[in-house]
């Protein structure tokens, strides 16, 4: 118990600290502004934050959600980001112990969240977020021992791009509009890369079934944009968390 419970503590407090540094990223990046320079100010005034107040989840609980110097809102997302991670890092450790599996999902996670939040924002995926996602996670596909081969990982990429490319021409000479983004097309490559066939299906499946769920009773305009990448990263990581799980539920139906 000792064993899991602090390496568990160690790994939920380096998972904070990278989530506020996501946060930096979901800021920064869309503005074409550097990630390291300069330090991280309020949006509002540029207030430089002290480092007292730039402690993980207990900062935003402690000035309640609001600047200390102008009092101006901090954005929900902020805390939800320096939560979410930590939680995610240590449920990766718990389902993957110590190997390099845990640090590979645990880098998928990081892209994972950042361009959920990206693209509810923005409505974009940048280049610099699913490109280097995509080859990382067929690079690492060739080490022995990993949860998917690089045969799974380069035909999972392959098929993906294909089959979501393939659904956007048609949709466009169709209906002469775009459906999907050039971005959520690279981002199901890469999820295709690190999840390999079974992953890449189940998220395809999981993804759009999810998305219209939660759509439909929303009543969204079906002729107005709205960001997908968001449903294809919780498919991915629904089957990261699950998978083993949900397909044995599957099987054992038959």
């Amino acid at each position: 118990m000792i064993e899991t419970i602090i390496p568990a503590v160690f790994i939920f407090i380096v998972g904070a600290a990278f989530g506020s540094f996501f946060n930096v990223c979901i800021y920064r990046i869309p503005i074409k502004e550097s990630i390291i320079f300069p330090n991280s100010h309020c949006p509002s005034c540029n207030y430089k934050i002290k480092p007292w107040h730039n402690i993980p989840i207990f900062s935003y609980l402690l000035l309640k959600g609001r600047c200390s110097n102008c009092s101006a809102k901090i954005h929900w997302h902020y805390f939800l980001v320096e939560l979410i991670t930590p939680i995610a890092f240590v449920s990766i450790f718990l389902i993957y112990g110590f190997s390099l599996i845990t640090i590979k999902y645990m880098l998928f996670t990081s892209f994972g969240i950042i361009i959920i939040f990206i693209d509810l924002f923005h409505k974009i995926i940048p280049d610099k977020l699913s490109l280097p996602l995509l080859f990382i996670g067929l690079l690492i596909s060739f080490y022995p021992g990993m949860d998917v081969n690089w045969k799974s990982s380069f035909i999972g990429s392959g098929a993906a791009f294909m089959f979501f490319l393939g659904i956007a021409y048609l949709f466009q000479l169709m209906t002469k509009r775009e459906s999907l983004g050039g971005g959520d097309i690279k981002l199901i490559a890469a999820i295709g890369a690190f999840t390999g066939i079974p992953g890449v299906a189940f998220t395809i499946f999981f993804s759009s079934f999810l998305a219209l769920i939660i759509l439909i009773p929303l009543g969204h305009d079906r002729q107005k944009e709205f960001p997908f990448g968001p449903f294809l990263v919780i498919g991915a990581f629904t089957f990261v968390f699950f998978g083993s799980k949900l397909f044995s539920l599957y099987l054992n139906l038959f």
